[in-house]
């Protein structure tokens, strides 16, 4: 049985206040949500998964991230990330890396396990546990301003 893990980023602006947050399926509890005065949508979306991750490090069962972010399934299921390392942390525009100082432990957190797969689910349609990690990073972006 593998543990479900819903995680969301939320910007006001981009840059701007910005919150994160994950939550454990079905029920949505345990979660975990910050926030950051000033970034970006991409960079909550990634600290969504880093500190979803690093509270489960020590779990054995596998773990499936759902995110409705494209940037980060995307990089895990087309394998962005080892071209991003053989061409020294260029992207395919041959230039740097965006949030590379988030990607690198992401990386390494995914990498130190065999068993984490990625989910992509259309943000906004309903789906529960979607709407919920929505909601909490939004709550989160509010109070970082």
């Amino acid at each position: 049985m593998s543990i479900v893990i819903y995680t969301d980023g939320a910007c006001s602006g981009n840059p701007g206040p910005g919150g994160w947050a994950w939550a454990v399926a079905p029920t949505g509890e345990p979660c975990g949500f910050g926030n950051e005065p000033k970034t970006t949508n991409q960079r909550m979306e990634l600290l969504a998964v880093i500190n979803a991750l690093r509270t489960y490090s020590d779990f054995r069962e596998p773990i499936e991230i759902v995110s409705d972010s494209t940037y980060v399934v995307h990089c895990f299921r087309d394998k962005w990330w080892m071209g991003w390392q053989r061409r020294g942390w260029k992207n395919s525009q041959r230039q740097p890396v965006a949030n590379r100082d988030l990607w690198e432990p992401l990386i390494e957190l995914v990498n130190s396990r065999d068993d984490v797969s990625f989910t992509w689910v259309k943000a906004h349609n309903g789906e529960p546990m979607n709407e919920l990690v929505d909601q909490l990073a939004v709550a989160a972006s509010l109070s970082a301003s």
